[in-house]
């Protein structure tokens, strides 16, 4: 169980909610931080990156 008092189908129930279809994971932040770490995100300073899968795209 990845939250406490949440079962798993109430979690992917609430994945399903989300742009990209699913709750993100570790992975997902971990890709974003070696992005970050990298040289291609050489030249980027005071940007908030969102992992959400969408999470914060308008709703039509």
């Amino acid at each position: 169980m990845l939250v406490p008092h949440v079962d798993e189908e109430e979690l992917k129930a609430e994945g399903g909610k989300i742009p990209w279809g699913r709750l993100g994971s570790i992975e997902d932040i971990g890709k974003a931080a070696a992005f970050l770490a990298s040289d291609a995100a050489d030249y980027i300073t005071g940007a908030c990156l969102r992992v959400d899968g969408g999470f914060w795209l308008p709703r039509l």
